[in-house]
Parts: C-alpha cells; structure tokens; sequence
C-alpha cells in the first residue's frame, strides 16, 4: 500500500513542475507578444499615415524563422543534462 500512495505521490510532484512550467512560459509569452504588439503600434502611430504598413510576406517569413529559432534554443537548453 505505501508503494502505490508514494507512486501516488511521486505522480503529482512530476505534474506540477510541467504545470509551473507551463504556466511560466504562457506568462512570458503573453508578455513578449504584448510587448511587441505595443512597439508595433507605436512605431505606427509615429509614423506619417498613423496607419501600420502591411506586413510584406518575406518579412512574416523571416519573423517565423526568427521565432522558431528561439523555440530550438528553448528546446535545447531542457534537453542539456548537467552542463
């Protein structure tokens, strides 16, 4: 009986670390994206029309590339073992 409660036990401590995880992540995103959401729009208010420029298709694709990037050294820095 005690195996299956420390089981039990163990189960939930490894779920919480993912949800902390989770829920630190979801913050910094939301805050990055609102960061730059707020630049954007300043630098559009600023500029002559008031109006944002469309975003040219080359310049979303580069964003993306840019974005996954940041992903992959993400990624990375969990998968390092005591380095």
């Amino acid at each position: 009986m005690t195996s299956e409660v420390n089981a039990d036990l163990t189960a939930k401590s490894d779920n919480a670390w993912k949800l902390r995880v989770y829920l630190f992540g979801g913050l910094v995103g939301l805050a990055v994206g609102l960061l730059a959401a707020y630049f954007y729009a300043r630098v559009s208010e600023e500029n002559e029309s008031g109006q944002p420029n469309r975003i040219k298709t080359m310049d979303a694709m580069k964003l993306a590339v840019a974005l996954l990037s940041v992903v992959r050294q993400i990624t990375d820095l969990g998968a390092k073992r005591g380095d």
